[in-house]
């Protein structure tokens, strides 16, 4: 691939295909009644479609959210509860799903409420890069096209989940990128200036582009002054603006990718010399440097 196509591939969609996206498990929910469920956080993507009626989502501080058919939301690593109504003393989701197999689950008799969830993992180590970039929650509008697309992915997912056919395993992961770039999409397209964070900020064309030469070419030795003249600014506004919008200056979101991105090849067998050439350090000391300061372990004990 030419020079010029890298630095032009998508930031988002490269550390997705990097970071080892896969499926969750899917699950639905049928309720009618009084009724409230509360779930724990994890370090994952976690996506519900409200397919019919509504409920009441409520998040940690009693931030309370109601949600209605079509309304899709995403979830990061946050605690949350699905509830009839907020004054309902929840009882522990979490048990409900337990048992393997156990993905639908119906309280009361009626079929009042229903939704559907699924949600995407990243290789272990990686989930902080993208979840520390996301708001705890995200509401996708029900009037936008994201949050069709998102309904009837997962009701794909779902169902490549329960049926188990020929190539299941691969459809599901596949799935699960798509309903992360689709949330993505969403988030990004509100391009909300208040909000911090690498994936927000690529709203921005100019940082999109800055993190996306950064990410084509990972081991070339980048400087902010460089970076600022492939984009159109001075050293000074470019470097104030990238810092203000992505939370770190260039050169510190630079090498997180790069110790981010080694873990993974650490993790998946490839040697700390080989690694350190290919994120950009010309000795491995010098990668193990800046491996432990940022990741506060050493590059062997990488899992």
């Amino acid at each position: 691939m030419s020079r010029s196509a890298e630095i032009m591939l998508d930031p988002f969609s490269d550390v997705v295909s990097l970071l080892g996206t896969r499926s969750v498990r899917g699950t639905s929910l049928e309720a009618s009644g009084r009724w409230a469920l509360s779930f724990d956080g994890r370090a994952r993507l976690k996506f519900v479609a409200m397919t019919r009626g509504r409920c009441w989502l409520v998040l940690p501080g009693g931030r309370t959210e109601p949600m209605e058919e079509g309304d899709v939301f995403l979830l990061s690593d946050t605690r949350y509860t699905v509830s009839s109504h907020p004054d309902v003393e929840p009882t522990d989701g979490m048990d409900l799903y337990a048992a393997p197999g156990h993905d639908a689950v119906r309280l009361g008799e009626g079929r009042d409420t229903a939704m559907v969830g699924g949600g995407s993992a990243f290789a272990n180590g990686c989930a902080p890069f993208v979840l520390d970039a996301l708001p705890p929650f995200l509401r996708i509008d029900r009037t936008s096209p994201a949050a069709a697309a998102i309904a009837r992915t997962l009701l794909s997912l779902q169902a490549e989940i329960r049926n188990a056919d020929v190539g299941s395993s691969l459809v599901a992961e596949r799935l699960a990128e798509i309903l992360v770039v689709e949330a993505v999409r969403a988030f990004v397209a509100a391009g909300s200036k208040d909000t911090i964070g690498w994936i927000s900020a690529l709203s921005d064309p100019r940082l999109a582009k800055a993190i996306g030469l950064m990410h084509g070419e990972v081991a070339r030795r980048w400087t902010a002054p460089m970076l600022a003249r492939e984009v159109g600014m001075s050293r000074s506004a470019f470097t104030q603006r990238f810092t203000r919008r992505v939370g770190r200056p260039p050169m510190d979101y630079l090498t997180l990718w790069r110790m981010v991105l080694a873990r993974r090849k650490l993790s998946s067998g490839s040697s700390v010399a080989a690694v350190a050439e290919e994120v950009g350090y010309g000795s491995q000391s010098a990668f193990t440097q800046a491996y432990k300061r940022t990741m506060g372990r050493t590059p062997r004990s990488a899992d």
